[in-house]
């Protein structure tokens, strides 16, 4: 038996877009500004969900700049958003085979939207640039709300936004490739789905089945087939 779906929802970094090579490129101009060798990508690429601290952090770490002072860390971190900003989607994109799930979703009348702990400025400047704004149907960043994820208040914004009631929540997907996209969807009644394909460093990867996810996908092919399947999800 199929299950009805009212509204998908994603989180942004490492789930519906990979933005990790902007990342890693805005991490080696720094490190050769400062005559450093810019960490691997694929440490880089784990860090991205922790955010830009973490990022800046392993920059460093890598250096051995073990011992920065607060002050020195949020200006490497500041200076690391302003070059992001400045040039957000040189490499960016949206995962394979997801435009399809997109234009699918976009098709049957589905809304589908964004739930990230990514800065709204950041979020929107990148779906604009990526002209994903005008077809994205809600948007709810950390300036939104007084608890981010893995407080369900996002995920109930985003609810109110749509017009679902929160006793209706189950009828939402939300997609997330971190604990806290899986325990805030969970905590909101929402159906989870971990995209594992994501930005999940390897001591975690053993760990994904007690995060609770009610589905796991371990590639972008994998979870377009899911949410295509035939008789798996009856969309609106």
């Amino acid at each position: 038996m199929s299950q009805f779906v009212k509204a998908v929802l994603f989180d942004l970094d490492g789930t519906l877009i990979d933005t990790a090579a902007d990342f890693v490129r805005i991490i080696g101009k720094m490190s050769g500004e400062n005559d450093w060798q810019a960490p691997p990508e694929a440490e880089i690429r784990e860090q991205v969900s922790a955010g830009a601290s973490s990022m800046v952090r392993l920059m460093l770490r890598h250096n051995g700049q073990i011992e920065v002072s607060e002050e020195e860390l949020l200006e490497f971190r500041q200076q690391f958003l302003d070059d992001y900003e400045a040039d957000i989607c040189v490499d960016s994109c949206v995962f394979s085979e997801l435009e399809e799930v997109l234009r699918t979703l976009e098709d049957k009348g589905v809304p589908w939207g964004i739930v990230t702990n990514k800065p709204r400025y950041l979020a929107e400047l990148l779906l604009e640039t990526m002209q994903l704004d005008e077809r994205c149907s809600v948007l709810v960043c950390p300036d939104d709300v007084s608890r981010s994820k893995p407080d369900p208040e996002p995920m109930y914004m985003a609810l109110e936004k749509l017009a679902i009631p929160r006793g209706a929540a189950e009828s939402v997907l939300y997609i997330g490739d971190h604990i806290r996209d899986i325990e805030a969807g969970n905590a909101a009644g929402m159906t989870t789905i971990l995209a594992a394909y994501g930005y999940i460093p390897p001591e975690d990867q053993k760990n994904l089945k007690k995060w609770g996810a009610d589905y796991i996908t371990d590639t972008p092919k994998e979870l377009s087939k899911l949410l295509l399947a035939s008789g798996k999800f009856d969309y609106l």
